[in-house]
């Protein structure tokens, strides 16, 4: 289907040649979510375009090839320095490139940190770990090797997580993270949809997290 927007794609050092896609919305963007898996969630932008939504920029940094260093990249519980060489690959090289290329700074309430199953605990792990960047996580279907820390930080960004009835493993780990942060003060909503562990489901709810997080579009009004 085609999109208003573009996707511009980037190639990165980062072990031996990384991409990352970026969806740019047709309008200024009011907003950036940034994801893990960017092969598939860099696609989501047409399902922004027409909803009454801010103009929403996507960055979608490469899955690795391999699941299993996937899984190192994405949770801290496997291998905790290959997680914090993503991490700094992720936050940093990519979040500089993005203010550098694109003019795009906006403040942490205007952005958010976005995975699916093992980017689900991506998302988690980096956003409890950087608030002063990311307001907001989307946590879709998390799995459970990254688990809610005992001591929570005192700072936690707000966070929507959704799991399917049908995954029951992904939707008790997500259920586990919404009431752990709940108990920490956390801001939380927990989504709970008749569903399978699939994209199809993760895509559907992408647009309502945005919404959640960033409002509405906001309305240029006319001369007069």
């Amino acid at each position: 289907m085609p999109i208003a927007g573009e996707i511009v794609i980037e190639t990165f050092d980062y072990d031996g040649g990384r991409q990352v896609a970026v969806y740019v919305p047709p309008d200024p963007p009011e907003a950036i979510v940034f994801a893990g898996d960017g092969q598939m969630i860099s696609q989501w932008g047409g399902t922004l375009e027409g909803a009454d939504l801010p103009a929403t920029m996507i960055v979608g940094a490469h899955r690795a090839a391999d699941e299993t260093l996937r899984l190192h990249e994405y949770s801290p519980k496997f291998d905790r320095e290959r997680f914090m060489a993503h991490a700094r690959f992720f936050v940093r090289d990519v979040g500089t490139w993005v203010r550098s290329r694109f003019r795009a700074a906006l403040p942490a309430q205007r952005t958010a940190v976005f995975g699916v199953s093992a980017g689900g605990e991506m998302a988690l792990a980096i956003g409890i770990r950087h608030p002063e960047l990311f307001g907001a996580i989307f946590s879709a279907s998390p799995g459970g090797g990254y688990r809610p820390p005992e001591v929570m930080p005192s700072s936690l960004p707000r966070t929507y997580l959704v799991a399917g009835t049908q995954e029951p493993f992904f939707l008790e780990n997500a259920a586990r993270w919404a009431a752990a942060l709940r108990d920490a003060g956390g801001d939380v909503v927990m989504s709970e949809r008749d569903a399978v562990h699939d994209d199809a489901m993760w895509r559907e709810e992408f647009p309502l997290m945005v919404a959640w997080a960033f409002g509405k579009r906001v309305q240029s009004r006319g001369p007069g």
